[in-house]
């Protein structure tokens, strides 16, 4: 039976998809639109919050779920209802209609570290409470819990990760308050100046795409009994300033780091670029891993913009 991927289309599904493909399976890719899929998948093009959409990917029959559709953060907040559509409501009779099939899917819900709150606790561990500010960190947070209640109820295997910074995303509109991370390697590579809209010291937790996909590939088939009763871990992330960023970019694309100039915005690195010391212990011990090092982090994500 296939895995179905929501969100298939955008630049952490679209990985994820070519790597599922590559082992043999059968692919099932969601989306608004068919474009950007990697062919080889059956695309199921349309919205999410239409029951005509969902029962058509699922009449195949489904064997795991990765769920990373979402209205994300900025769009969320100016648009709450699009939110509950879609981060609850789709969300919670996919589930529901993923179960019924009686099989009990192996369900990975892609969450984010804006369950934790704006702006963040001063440290964060897997003992941290759960306190969202902002629309899209709460509608995450509650489907958190729905995740490890059908999971509770043998329904699913749940696994719940929430995402850190995911570098590189495309150029162009994202919804994403924090594009302004991957803007900074697109304007590097093209050699040209950037302002960058919070300080040099400002931090934030990283991890490229590439690594991203493994570990959603990894979630399929770990061992659900090494993660915490709710199911979810915090991915582990690197914990980088924007100025070494932006060096160690710049060297790698052979320009200055002078093309960088910060005009820092106080409430967008309050919320973005504030981010303090990360421990994910419970997501290392189930087998979950960051990129090593900042050199190849950078590497990585600078590969997915080719």
């Amino acid at each position: 039976m296939p895995v179905i991927v929501t969100g298939a289309g955008g630049f952490v599904g679209r990985q994820i998809v070519s790597r599922l493909l590559a082992q043999g399976r059968e692919v099932v890719a969601m989306d608004t639109v068919a474009g950007g899929i990697p062919s080889g998948a059956r695309v199921v093009a349309g919205d999410l919050g239409d029951a005509d959409v969902r029962a058509d990917a699922l009449s195949g029959g489904v064997s795991s779920v990765i769920h990373l559709a979402t209205v994300p953060g900025g769009a969320a907040e100016a648009d709450p209802a699009a939110s509950r559509r879609i981060n609850i409501d789709a969300m919670y009779d996919l589930l529901l209609e993923a179960s019924a099939k009686g099989n009990k899917p192996r369900f990975v819900y892609a969450s984010s570290i804006a369950v934790y709150g704006d702006p963040l606790p001063a440290y964060v561990d897997d003992a941290t409470p759960l306190s969202p500010k902002m629309i899209y960190g709460a509608h995450k947070a509650m489907m958190e819990h729905a995740v490890a209640m059908f999971a509770n109820r043998g329904m699913i295997e749940g696994v719940t990760v929430r995402l850190p910074g995911i570098l590189a995303r495309p150029k162009g509109p994202s919804g994403m308050k924090s594009a302004f991370m991957s803007n900074l390697f697109h304007a590097l590579k093209a050699g040209e100046e950037f302002t960058c809209p919070v300080s040099a010291g400002g931090t934030i937790w990283a991890q490229s795409v590439a690594r991203c996909a493994d570990n959603f590939i990894h979630a399929l088939s770990l061992d659900t009994a090494l993660l915490p009763p709710t199911y979810a871990v915090t991915l582990p992330a690197q914990r980088v300033t924007m100025g070494d960023l932006a060096r160690e970019i710049a060297a790698q694309c052979g320009v200055s780091p002078d093309l960088v100039r910060y005009e820092p915005d106080a409430a967008l690195e309050a919320a973005f670029a504030a981010q303090p010391p990360l421990t994910t212990a419970a997501a290392e011990k189930a087998g979950f891993a960051h990129d090593g090092d900042l050199a190849t982090l950078v590497s990585s994500a600078l590969k997915t913009l080719d």
